[in-house]
């Protein structure tokens, strides 16, 4: 099954906000009703595709048949950018600039080769693209003509060793196949994302992903052991052992570098047994800062939850935490900070943990909400993007970000980026509701995750870019990484750039010059194009 083309996940999970959210966010940001019907798929106008006969018939070849070429409007729009807001609304209002010629979906590592040769040959550039599901623009290449490098029937378990607790598997496997697979065999990965039920494999290694479990399984490259990588110039085989002192780690250098070295074509990951049990529940903070003080103590002392999340006091009010009861908090008056806990293993060992655990919580000022509000917010975990579309349709913008700071910046951070999107939104005249969690912990820090909420204006792209531009900068100043997990794609690039420096970034231009001599590879991503 396919995504939405202009929207997110499954067709039939897509529903309309109730009239009590249509009428709150009416009364509180202004929202009004679109004034322009939706288009259809049929109603786009593509531009031909301009790789003309021979390179699609050398693609086909090397692929292993022309049905695995498409050229059809459908196929093309469906791999048109990613899923990000600005992606939404520009393929809703018919801007398809940024169309492949073609969708080329290769088999295997072989093929994948193949591909990049015949794209030399023919001056194409090549996007890998897995579940496509990227919000940074990491799949609109700075180059006019270009395949989708569609990696779906790459889509296997290659090898489970039960031993050292490792699995080979191939990028294009979508992460609800990828868990069922080992499953089969009483192993997880661990890795759930909000984007788990359409991205793949590759694309968490491609964008260093991390899961909504971090703090139980790790990010997803910490979980990643090798890799594979075709490039234009041959072949990369990193990782033939848990741990080495032989020369830097060039898996490093593969992770998060979003097809802009090469293709990955395997990836070995470390893996878990299925956990017997799973225990999610709430507690309530009377502020932000103490909220974050309980998690930074769990964080460093331990023992750390699986899942460990806490809501801001705005986002806690609104309900965002649990998409299905949207605005209950309102007119609540000491609503506080929701935290999430979740705990998972054999019975006694959650038993344990989550015993402790509530100790530290509640000598932090944490109050216990029992297990409904965890189990609710872990039923609607992977809802908010459905959530987001169906705020565009009623003609409101909805937007995140992300970012991650050392403990002792998390609150300089929040305070700036909050500020940088109030007062440039509300300077528009489209004043927002900002929401943020911290989603992710480490013993030395934590991510911040930022939700934007405001009427769309007059030109809703237009309306949003310095508004994003502008909490890009306080990210920098306030001493933030540009991104923690969403990646770099064009988005970030430019600031990617200022908190890398120069001499770092052309350390990576001369890896891409050197795997990626004509430039081929989703040209502009990740790194400024020469």
């Amino acid at each position: 099954m396919d995504m939405l083309w202009n929207g997110w996940g499954d067709p039939a999970k897509a529903a309309p906000l109730p009239d009590s959210v249509t009428g709150l966010l009416r009364d509180l940001l202004g929202v009004k009703p679109r004034s322009t019907p939706a288009l259809a798929l049929d109603d786009l106008d593509l531009p031909a595709p301009t790789a003309g006969p021979a390179a699609l018939a050398a693609l086909a070849e090397a692929v292993g048949g022309a049905e695995h070429v498409r050229t059809d409007a459908e196929s093309r729009v469906r791999h048109t950018r990613g899923k990000s807001t600005p992606d939404l609304l520009r393929i809703r209002t018919g801007d398809v600039s940024d169309v492949p010629q073609a969708v080329v979906l290769p088999a295997t590592h072989d093929e994948v080769l193949a591909v990049l040769r015949v794209c030399a040959d023919h001056a194409l550039a090549a996007v890998p693209f897995g579940g496509g599901t990227s919000v940074v623009g990491g799949l609109a290449p700075e180059r006019g003509a270009f395949v989708a490098l569609d990696l779906r029937r790459m889509d296997a378990l290659l090898d489970l060793d039960p031993v050292s607790r490792t699995a080979v598997l191939q990028p294009g496997l979508r992460a609800p196949a990828a868990e069922a697979l080992l499953a089969e065999q009483g192993f997880t990965l661990g890795h759930f994302p909000q984007s788990f039920e359409w991205a793949s494999i590759g694309g968490f290694a491609a964008a260093r992903s991390s899961g909504q479990a971090s703090a139980g399984y790790g990010r997803f490259d910490e979980m990643v052991l090798g890799l594979t990588l075709a490039t234009p110039e041959g072949t990369v085989e990193t990782g033939r052992a848990p741990r080495s002192a032989a020369g830097p780690d060039l898996r490093q250098l593969i992770l998060g570098s979003e097809g802009a070295f090469g293709v990955i074509t395997s990836v070995t990951v470390r893996v878990r047994p299925l956990p017997e049990t799973k225990v999610y529940e709430g507690w309530r903070f009377a502020s932000f800062e103490d909220g974050a003080a309980a998690l930074r103590r769990l964080a460093q002392d331990g023992p750390r939850p699986t899942v460990l999340r806490l809501s801001d006091e705005t986002e806690t009010l609104i309900g965002l935490a649990s998409p299905d009861k949207i605005g209950a908090g309102l007119g609540q008056s000491d609503a506080g900070c929701l935290a999430i806990t979740g705990y998972e293993g054999t019975p006694e060992e959650t038993a344990y943990r989550r015993e402790r655990a509530a100790a530290v919580l509640t000598a932090c000022g944490g109050t216990p909400l029992g297990t409904e509000s965890g189990e609710r917010w872990a039923h609607g975990r992977f809802s908010a993007p459905y959530l987001r579309d169906a705020l565009l349709d009623v003609g409101a913008f909805a937007e995140t970000l992300e970012t991650a700071a050392f403990w002792s910046r998390v609150p300089e951070l929040y305070a700036a980026v909050r500020t940088a999107l109030t007062d440039t939104l509300t300077e528009a005249g489209t004043p927002p509701l900002v929401m943020c969690h911290i989603s992710h912990v480490y013993e030395n820090g934590a991510s911040l995750y930022f939700t934007v909420v405001s009427a769309q204006g007059e030109d809703p792209v237009a309306h949003w870019t310095p508004a994003k531009h502008a909490a890009n900068e306080a990210i920098l100043a306030a001493g933030g990484t540009i991104s923690h997990h969403h990646g770099v794609g064009t988005d970030h690039r430019d600031w990617y750039v200022r908190e890398t420096g120069e001499l770092a970034v052309e350390a990576l231009r001369a890896v891409k010059r050197r795997l990626d001599p004509d430039g081929l590879l989703n040209p502009g991503v990740l790194l400024p194009t020469d």
